[in-house]
This record gives structure tokens, C-alpha cells and sequence, in this order.
């Protein structure tokens, strides 16, 4: 994807190691893995680093600071990015990469970044923890899939298997649904908390994990590659049709200080949509190879199975009600009211730019 801007110095690092080793691969069970400690230990670490009232980064007045992941339910902040769709409104998108899923949610919660795309589940332990961050608009919908290695074709067959996973993720909340629909607890399976999706992807290919919860593309990948891998999950027989699976957040000073800056990036995210919806061919060509590493052949079956869906208002229940499996878990305690969600922003752009909305497949109107 785009190279490291190389602004955070080893120092700031070593400061925040106890966060992400907590949350960096590791085995559920061992010592400093247990879900309330994953969040003292990044809430700690963090606010020793100034979490939740650090600076922002230096950066040029008209521009924002984004970080992302590496499923399609990026595509439109991708291609925002690789286009620069917002600069017809004064702004540029810049991008910092992290080397796991865990310096996503903190660099957020720091300042270091303006932007975060991630899974709901990150920001809601993140708000949970008292971050002053909101979500503002969505991400993509599905595109979630569990896949097991050859022979484990049905839910029992999981018990005592190793589940490839991330901690605080969409990807660990829905293989816990997905047991539970099955009568079976989360305690029955061993669960590896990987780095990031390549490790996740080479391990699974290894056969150092036997089951996986991944996002598109690589789960299509996965069962195209790998023979005899099943898919035994897309979500949609967990959750139904149209569930979210990333959130674009920010930080809550930003609405009240630079809304302007905030609606750029999301009608770029929407004109995005568009150009990936109408375009799909010339959408993939732009992103494979760089901000997506597979086949384009993988990538159109992703696309089609992970819609990158900018209007998120009809998924606020569902976000929500995703809380109940958060609190199960041990990973919050109390569950975050409507106060975490602000489509104001969003409503905004709907309004302005009807036009461009109403060309829009997916959407919540």
C-alpha cells in the first residue's frame, strides 16, 4: 500500500509496547491476554503517551490523516486515497500505515492520526475506554467469512481447533456469534491472535491455525487456493443480509473544528462509491497490486461480496446491539449509547450533493 510517513519515533514505540503486545499475536490464555487487560494495558500505555489528548501530527492546513486496513470495506477510502477525491473540496487524504490492526485503534485515540477506518468492535472498546472519538460514516458491508482447512466442515468439528483470529475485531466478535448460534462455547476452541492479514492468511496456509475468520478478498482467496478449504460462514447466516463490518471514525473535536475538512472525505468516499459501482472494472485496476495484494480474478468476487457502503445510518441498532457479544466477552463493561455515532456530517453531504446520492446502489434511503 502507501509507504510509512515515518513520523513516530522508536521512543514512541517503546512507550505503547505493553498495548500491542497485549493485542499482537499471541495465544488466548497466556500471561497478559485477558480481555479486560487488553484494554487496561492500551489504555495505560496509551495515556502515558498522551492517548486521549495528544497533538496531532504536523501536517499541511488542508489535509487529513488517515489510517485503514486491508479488507474491501476500504475501497472507497482507497481509491478516495489513490485519486484524491476530495481535492475538489480543498482537501488531500494522506495515509499512515501501522504494522498491526492494534496501532489502527491507538494512533486514532493518540491524535496521531484524524482519521481511523475500522472494524466497529476497535472503536467501540476505543470509546468504551473514554477516547473522545465518534464514528461519522461507513465502511463496507459483509465481506466477513469464516474458512476452515480440509475436513472441518461443520460447527462441532471446530472443538479443540485452532482459530486464527484478531483481538478486539469484527473477525474475533463473529466466530464467537457464530459458536454460540451452535451451542458452542468460545472456551472449547483455541484461539491464535494474529498481527495482521498476510500473517493470518500464511499461517492458515501453513496449517498453523486450522479455521480463520477473515475479510475479503482473502477469504475468497483462501478457498480458491487452498483445496479442500471450506467457507463455513459469510456472516449473513449469523447476522442476515447487509451487516457492517467497518466504521470511518474520528476524533470529536474535529466535527465542531473542521467539519468542512470531515465532509470532504466523506463526499469523496462517496464519489468513490460511485466510480466502484459503475465502474468496477477500472475501480480494481487502480487498486490490485497496490492497495490490494491479489489476483484480480479474486478481487471481482470480493467486490461483489463486500460492498463498500458510505451511508452506515440503516446499521446504528446493529452496531449497537454488536455491544452484547463485547460485554460477554469481558472486553467492555458497559455498553456505549447512541452518543457514539454522529451522521451529522454525513446527513450533511446527503443534503448537499442529492445527486450524487441519489446515483448511489447501496445506501440507507
Amino acid at each position: 500500500m502507501c509507504e510509512h510517513d515515518g513520523t513516530m519515533r522508536p521512543a514512541d514505540y517503546a512507550a505503547m509496547a505493553p498495548a500491542f503486545q497485549a493485542r499482537g499475536a499471541g495465544t488466548r490464555g497466556g500471561p497478559g491476554t485477558s480481555r479486560r487487560g487488553v484494554l487496561r494495558a492500551t489504555a495505560a500505555s496509551a495515556l502515558s503517551f498522551g492517548l486521549f489528548g495528544g497533538h496531532a501530527l504536523a501536517q499541511p492546513r488542508n489535509s487529513l490523516k488517515s489510517t485503514h486496513g486491508t479488507g474491501f470495506c476500504n475501497l472507497n477510502l482507497f481509491l478516495a486515497h489513490s485519486l484524491q477525491m476530495a481535492r475538489e473540496d480543498g482537501l488531500e487524504i494522506q495515509f499512515v500505515n501501522t504494522p498491526t490492526f492494534a496501532e489502527q485503534v491507538t494512533f486514532l485515540g493518540m491524535g496521531q492520526v484524524d482519521l481511523g477506518l475500522m472494524p466497529y468492535t476497535s472503536f467501540i472498546a476505543l470509546f468504551n475506554a473514554g477516547a473522545p472519538v465518534k464514528i461519522i460514516a461507513g465502511g463496507g458491508i459483509e465481506g466477513c467469512a469464516i474458512v476452515a482447512r480440509p475436513g472441518l466442515t461443520t460447527p462441532a468439528s471446530l472443538r479443540g481447533k485452532t482459530l486464527g483470529t484478531f483481538q478486539l475485531d469484527t473477525l474475533e466478535v463473529m466466530p464467537y456469534d457464530y459458536l454460540k448460534k451452535h451451542n458452542i462455547s468460545f472456551r472449547d476452541v483455541r484461539v491464535r491472535y494474529m498481527g495482521n492479514t498476510p500473517e493470518a492468511v500464511e499461517a492458515f496456509k501453513a496449517g498453523a491455525i486450522d479455521w480463520i475468520c477473515t475479510i475479503e478478498p482473502y477469504a475468497t482467496a483462501l478457498v480458491n487456493d487452498v483445496r479442500g478449504a471450506t467457507m463455513l460462514s459469510d456472516g449473513r447466516d449469523i447476522y442476515g443480509p447487509g451487516y457492517t463490518d467497518c466504521v470511518l471514525a474520528t476524533r470529536s473535536s474535529l466535527i465542531g473544528q473542521n467539519p468542512a475538512a470531515l465532509k470532504a472525505v466523506i463526499k469523496g468516499m462517496m464519489r468513490a462509491q460511485l466510480m466502484a459501482e459503475t465502474r468496477q472494472e477500472e475501480t480494481l485496476q487502480r487498486l490490485v497490486g497496490t492497495y490490494y495484494k491479489t489476483s484480480m480474478e479474486n478481487a471481482r468476487i470480493a467486490m461483489s461480496k463486500q460492498p463498500a457502503v458510505v451511508d452506515a445510518r440503516s446499521q446504528t441498532d446493529f452496531i449497537l446491539g454488536r455491544t452484547d457479544s463485547l460485554v460477554e466477552m469481558g472486553y467492555i463493561r458497559n455498553k456505549p449509547g447512541r452518543d457514539a455515532i454522529d451522521w451529522t456530517l454525513l446527513e450533511q453531504v446527503i443534503a448537499e450533493n442529492a445527486e450524487l446520492y441519489s446515483q448511489l446502489k447501496h445506501k440507507s434511503a
